[in-house]
């Protein structure tokens, strides 16, 4: 151990090869932990509402809210298995739980930022054709589609993001300077130049890129059946009525548009630092690195805020369970009332 430190400001205070704890005050300490926890929990009852409600109300059932729940279970396991380790470590600068378990552990939170970016194409490409193709949109996109978007999405978020961690390409080239860094109680994700591009490219950049504009013609049309509905109201026969957006449609585009927004603005400062960090050294200050990753885990706390503000459908749900008006024993009739 290092000459002139005291064993507490060591993760494993009998090691000789142990690294330093974080210099946090006690103070500093209480207020993260409260942030953090406050987080998680957040995360968890907010997730965990968004799949009762689509669960247990029927007229929630549609292709757009499977996605939707698949993606808020996303949320819900990112508030279960990585918020709550990620929090120690951010607060102590230690991992105390192994390097197998350390793998792992990048292992889920790479698995699930992959896995949010893969369901949020579909749902642009779902909105896409709700809106760009009312009259088709039924045929095309039913029930089972949307699960079988559901099921390759998990599937290749798992054998990208492990194949990726098992393999190691990520570090290639770099064997030496994570050796010359390494320590017990570290556990830090080494991205080399090469794979920080990618990385961010293909997971990223690429496909916000993508949905990006497919919101940008969604609501370009959206405007304009509008201005038609209220143009022609008056003489639409029902087919032509039927062929236009309706208005429910528009405003699920423009909520889950906003999802996509803060998922950005989320996370692209961590893919921003993961194409520069390689070239700067890996010169990042923890604090600064910290920050950028529990930005990224916030998106998963914000996404059932987003819903309850801006969408009307589940804000009724939410408000039924908060009032547990849920257990009433005429569920029919409750269903009904928030139709």
């Amino acid at each position: 151990m290092t000459s002139g430190l005291s064993p507490e400001q060591y993760c494993f205070p009998g090691s000789n090869v142990s690294c330093v704890k974080a210099e946090f005050s006690e103070g500093a300490k209480v207020v993260l932990y409260c942030l953090f926890v406050l987080g998680v929990l957040v995360t968890i009852m907010g997730n965990s509402v968004v799949i009762v409600s689509i669960g247990h109300f029927k007229h929630m059932h549609n292709p757009t809210n499977v996605l939707i729940l698949s993606l808020a279970l996303v949320d819900l396991l990112v508030g279960v298995i990585v918020m709550p380790f990620s929090a120690i470590r951010t607060v102590h600068g230690c991992w105390f739980y192994g390097d197998d378990f350390c793998l792992l552990h990048y292992g889920f939170d790479v698995f699930f930022t992959t896995l949010s970016i893969f369901h949020l194409i579909c749902i642009a490409v779902d909105r896409q054709q709700a809106i760009c193709n009312p009259l088709h949109y039924s045929r095309n996109i039913t029930m089972s589609v949307a699960w079988i978007m559901v099921c390759a999405s998990w599937t290749l978020a798992a054998v990208y993001s492990y194949g990726l961690l098992s393999s190691k390409p990520n570090s290639a080239g770099l064997e030496d300077y994570i050796a010359s860094i390494s320590c017990l109680g570290s556990c830090i994700l080494i991205i080399n130049s090469l794979w920080g591009i990618l990385y961010a490219i293909v997971c990223f950049f690429f496909p916000c890129t993508v949905m990006v504009c497919l919101y940008t013609k969604i609501f370009i049309v959206a405007k304009e059946h509008v201005r038609k509905i209220g143009d022609m109201s008056k003489c639409l026969n029902d087919r032509v009525r039927g062929g236009l957006i309706k208005q429910s449609e528009h405003k699920a585009a423009k909520t889950l548009g906003i999802v996509l927004g803060v998922y950005i603005i989320c996370w692209m400062p961590f893919f921003i630092n993961s194409i520069i960090d390689a070239y700067i050294g890996f010169s990042t200050p923890a604090a600064i690195f910290e920050t950028f990753f529990w930005l990224g885990y916030f998106n998963s706390t914000l996404n059932p805020i987003i819903y309850a503000l801006f969408y009307p459908c589940f804000k009724k749900c939410f408000y039924c369970i908060v009032t547990l008006k849920i257990f009433a024993l005429n569920t029919s009739t409750m269903t009904m009332s928030v139709k």
